[in-house]
């Protein structure tokens, strides 16, 4: 790893070793007890700042990232809180739109571990890393001090830890099914938990939603009289257009129109999470239909937006995008940019899932747009066999078009090879290669390219 002295990486490796030996975000014990005995110890940092709170299944962190760079434009000093990470643990909170540096990190970790350990010693289950984290990430926005919080929710809504902060805003994504062992396979249940953000009097910014879950989300405003805007009412995606780079928008806002904004990401679905982004930051601020954000503001904050591993380029010739869709709905996003935006003579796929999720409704999704998949796993002990995920890939691509290669690094070697070339073995140009499939497969994946954490 370059740009960080070795002694600070070790003392953040062992933090992480700490945080490590707790339960992960992976299992979870319902309850907010533990999350808020922390922050009333480390006396409520969280009441400090005003939030935007980020919640839904898809585009929290790419949303997250532009409201970010929304508010810093306009002059704000901001904190962001998103998870999980794609290669270094300090990305998940960031001050002034970059990640604290890993001696910060530690300082924030050991500040608030005696606090910690008093609430271990209160419950009969101990803090969870996740709750630890979110603990750190406030303490060190009260500290910074920033002027605004952005605060992804890791899982749910209401009994997520992130969700002890009352958000002035509640931007909830497009909900579809995700970590169904804790959440179910019912849409509108799964809308009742993620609807727990949405707090008595703030504004609920909301994503187009299937209509079983926009009735959840508007009875759960209705409660606790939340005022409402809705993507596809509100405000809304009026043009886009796509350029080299990314795309160009025309945007209405809840204040007016925004023209001719650049947006250097792909895809629809980016396209949706800005207006959706620029939509809570207006309603942060209390723009509206006579009052909008400064225009070239706005412009030069999305031009500036970065969202690694959603659909970035990580090497050329041939062209190897990285991409962490990590069920159905987000890899059919990723489908529809492909086919839409990448004239690819020939698309190779590197998948690598986590076993408890949906590889059938992942492989399904990308089997339209990649000629040939190569099967793979990253390092987590959580992911799938690759010969396991080769049973499931065979009746959806058929044994012709996929191969399984264990290691990432050797998959990677060997979709740019068949990118390369024909179906004859013959050197032809035009292909590219899409690494998918989870976030840490992503966030490997650009480590192996050299891309920096960020």
């Amino acid at each position: 790893m370059t740009g960080f002295e070795a002694g600070a990486l070790d003392d953040l490796r062992q933090a992480e070793a700490e945080l490590n030996t707790r339960w992960p975000e992976t299992k979870l014990e319902p309850s907010l007890t533990r999350i808020g005995q922390l922050v009333d110890l480390l006396g409520d940092p969280h009441r400090s700042y005003p939030v935007l709170h980020v919640g839904g299944t898809n585009g929290k962190t790419s949303t997250s990232r532009m409201v970010d760079a929304l508010l810093t434009r306009v002059g704000l000093r901001t904190g962001r809180y998103t998870s999980p990470h794609l290669q270094l643990a300090t990305e998940r909170i960031s001050v002034d739109g970059a990640p604290i540096s890993p001696e910060r990190y530690v300082e924030v970790y050991r500040d608030v571990e005696p606090y910690v350990a008093i609430v271990d010693g209160r419950n009969e289950v101990p803090m969870s890393k996740f709750e630890v984290l979110t603990g750190m990430a406030f303490a060190a926005f009260a500290d910074a001090p920033v002027d605004a919080a952005v605060v992804e929710v890791g899982m749910g809504g209401s009994w997520d830890a992130t969700n002890v902060v009352d958000g002035r805003v509640a931007v909830i994504t497009p909900i579809g099914l995700d970590h169904v062992e804790y959440l179910g396979s019912d849409l509108a249940g799964i809308a009742e938990e993620k609807a727990g953000i949405v707090k008595p009097g703030a504004v609920a910014v909301l994503a187009q939603q299937e209509a079983a879950v926009e009735q959840v989300l508007l009875r759960r405003c209705a409660e606790v009289g939340a005022a409402v805007a809705r993507l596809g009412s509100e405000f809304g995606v009026l043009q886009r257009d796509v350029a080299v780079g990314g795309q160009v928008l025309r945007l209405q806002g809840l204040g007016g129109v925004y023209e001719d904004v650049f947006l250097p990401l792909h895809g629809a679905h980016q396209a949706a999470n800005a207006v959706l982004a620029l939509a809570a930051v207006e309603a942060f601020f209390g723009a509206g239909a006579d009052r909008q954000l400064d225009v070239e503001a706005v412009r030069e904050a999305f031009a500036g937006v970065t969202s690694p591993g959603r659909l970035e380029r990580v090497r050329s010739a041939p062209t190897v995008l990285v991409d962490a869709a990590h069920n159905p709905h987000g890899a059919q996003a990723l489908a529809k940019a492909l086919d839409e935006e990448f004239g690819f003579r020939k698309l190779v796929a590197v998948v690598g899932v986590m076993d408890d999720k949906d590889a059938v409704g992942i492989l399904s999704a990308l089997e339209p747009v990649a000629q040939e998949v190569v099967l793979t796993a990253n390092s987590s002990p959580r992911a799938m066999d690759p010969d396991l995920l080769a049973g499931v890939a065979i009746p959806i691509f058929g044994e012709d078009r996929m191969l399984v290669q264990p290691h990432l690094p050797d998959a990677l070697e060997e979709a740019v090879r068949l990118a390369e070339e024909n179906d004859d073995g013959d050197a032809v140009s035009g292909g590219g290669v899409v690494v998918t499939g989870s976030v840490v497969t992503a966030g490997e994946a650009r480590a192996l390219f050299g891309k920096e954490p960020s």
